[in-house]
C-alpha cells in the first residue's frame, strides 16, 4: 500500500500539536510491513527538524504567498506560472515561515472559504503539477490530508486520479470559530458539502469526532478514532524529589493555551509563598504575532518582582526539551479554547510528569487512558492555583501520577499502538466499509 500525506506547514518557531501529530503519523505507519509512505509539505516548508526526521518532501506545493496574493491583490488574481514560482521561491517561502503562527483569522475568511472548497485556491496549473508529482513513480492508494481545512483538494485530486482520500480531524475549530459570521457558517457547511469526497476521517478524540459532527451535520459513521501515540526516547524514567519544586509549562505561549492563566496562579502561589522558591518553566516557543501577549506576561512577572522565578527555555526539541522536563515537577496547559487532544501531556507522563489540566475537551479521555495526572472544575485561576498546590505539596502522589502515566504512555499510547490504528482506517478506506 502507497500513502501520500499532504500536509501544511507551520513555520516551526512554536510547538505545533498538529504539526508534531503528521509527523508521527509519518513515523508510525512506515514501520507497517507493505506499506510505504512519504510526505509533500502544502503552503510552507517543514522546520529543519521536521523534514530531517521524517524524510519530508523537499517540494512544496501552493505556495503560502502566491495564494495570498491571489487573494488579496486584485490584479495577480491571475498571475502566471512564473510569477508563482519567483513568490514560492525557497527565499521567500522561508521567510514566509518565520512569520508564520498568526491566531487572527481577520482578513483570511475568504482564503479560508476558498481552500476548503478548493476551485479558486488550488489553481488548476497547480494542482496538474501536483498530480503529476504524486504519479511518479505508481498511483498512490491513498492521500492522507493534514485537516479539513484544505478539502477542497480531495475533489480536485478524486477528478484526475482514482484515489482514496483520509482526512485528519483536530482543532479545526480552534481558526474557524474566531471567523466573523457569515464565514464561521459558510466554513462549517463547506466543509460539510466537501466531506463527500472524503473516504475516510480519522481523529485521535471521541471528544472532538463529536464536535466535528455537531459543527458540520455529518452521520459521522466514517469518522474513525485513534488515539495518538509515540514512542518514547527513554525506556526507564527515574525521577528523584528535588527542590525547589518547579511548575512546566510545555506549548506555544499564547492565549488560545491558557498561558496567562498559568503565570496568575503561579502569581498567585508565589505571593501567598505557599510553595517556598517555587519555580515556573517554560517551554514551547512562540511567533510574531504571539509577541504582544507574550510581553504582556512578562511585564505582569516583572511587576511582582519574579523575574529570578521564572525560566524561559528557548528551544522546545531534542537535548533542550529533555532539560526542560528534567527540571520540572509537573506541567499545565490550562487552554481558553478547548483542545482536541493534548499531545503535551502524552510527552509530559511519558517523562514521568504528571498534569494538572482543565476537566475541557478530550482531557478527561487522555487522563482516563494515561493516569497521569489530575483534572480541575470550575477552569478558573484560583481552582488552577488550588489543584496546583495540592499536587506540589504531596510529593508521593506526584511520584504516584508520573509513574503511572509512563507505564500507560507506553503501554496504551505507543507508535505501534497507533500505527495499528491508522493501519484500520486506511483498510476501511480502500475497502469502502464502514468502521466499526
Amino acid at each position: 500500500m502507497k500513502i501520500i500525506y499532504l500536509i501544511t506547514g507551520s513555520g516551526g518557531s512554536f510547538y505545533c500539536g498538529n504539526c508534531y501529530r503528521d509527523m508521527l503519523y509519518v513515523r508510525a505507519i512506515r514501520k507497517v510491513p507493505g506499506i510505504t509512505a512519504s510526505a509533500i509539505p502544502l503552503y510552507l516548508p517543514p522546520d529543519k527538524t521536521t523534514s530531517e526526521e521524517s524524510g519530508f518532501d523537499k517540494n512544496v506545493f501552493f505556495g503560502a504567498i502566491s495564494m495570498y496574493l491571489r487573494e488579496k491583490v486584485r490584479f495577480l488574481k491571475n498571475m502566471p506560472a512564473v510569477l508563482d514560482k519567483f513568490f514560492d521561491s525557497k527565499l521567500f517561502l522561508k521567510f514566509a515561515a518565520k512569520q508564520a503562527g498568526t491566531t487572527s483569522t481577520e482578513g483570511y475568511e475568504e482564503l479560508t472559504i476558498n481552500m476548503i472548497e478548493g476551485d479558486n485556491a488550488f489553481r488548476k496549473n497547480e494542482v496538474d503539477r501536483l498530480v503529476k508529482y504524486l504519479l511518479r513513480d505508481g498511483k498512490p492508494d491513498i492521500i492522507h490530508l493534514s485537516n479539513a481545512l484544505i478539502l477542497g483538494i480531495a475533489r480536485q485530486l478524486k477528478k484526475r486520479i482514482d484515489v482514496k482520500v483520509v482526512c485528519s480531524l483536530l482543532n479545526e475549530d480552534d481558526w474557524i470559530d474566531d471567523m466573523a459570521e457569515p464565514f464561521r457558517s459558510r466554513a462549517w457547511k463547506m466543509i460539510a458539502k466537501e466531506a463527500g469526497y472524503v473516504d475516510v476521517f480519522v481523529t485521535p478524540s471521541n471528544y472532538y469526532k463529536d464536535l466535528f459532527i455537531s459543527k458540520t451535520g455529518i452521520k459521522g459513521d466514517n469518522v474513525m478514532v485513534v488515539p495518538l501515540g509515540f514512542d518514547p526516547e527513554k525506556e526507564n524514567i527515574t525521577r528523584t524529589e528535588r527542590e525547589p519544586s518547579a511548575i512546566g509549562y510545555f506549548s506555544r505561549a499564547n492565549s488560545y493555551n491558557g498561558f496567562d492563566k498559568l503565570v496568575d496562579a503561579f502569581i498567585e502561589l508565589k505571593e501567598k509563598d505557599l510553595i517556598p522558591g517555587l519555580t515556573l518553566n517554560v517551554c514551547g516557543g512562540f511567533t510574531g504575532a504571539d509577541k504582544p501577549f507574550v510581553s504582556a506576561q512578562i511585564k505582569k512577572i516583572r511587576e511582582h518582582k519574579l523575574e529570578k522565578s521564572v525560566k524561559i527555555y528557548p528551544e522546545f526539541q531534542g537535548d533542550k526539551k529533555a532539560e526542560f522536563f528534567h527540571d520540572v515537577d509537573i506541567i499545565s496547559v490550562p487552554v481558553r479554547k478547548y483542545d482536541g487532544y493534548g499531545l503535551y501531556i502524552l510527552e509530559a507522563n511519558a517523562a514521568g510528569i504528571p498534569a494538572v489540566q482543565p476537566a475541557t475537551g478530550a482531557f478527561p479521555e487522555i487522563i482516563k487512558r494515561t493516569g497521569g495526572g489530575i483534572l480541575y472544575t470550575p477552569d478558573t485561576v484560583s481552582e488552577l492555583a488550588e489543584n496546583l498546590f495540592k499536587l506540589l505539596k504531596n510529593k508521593e502522589l506526584i511520584s504516584k501520577l508520573g509513574t503511572e502515566g509512563s507505564k500507560m504512555v507506553r503501554k496504551e499510547l505507543s507508535l505501534g499502538k497507533m500505527a495499528s490504528g491508522l493501519s484500520e482506517v486506511y483498510k476501511k478506506a480502500i475497502n469502502n466499509a464502514q468502521p466499526k
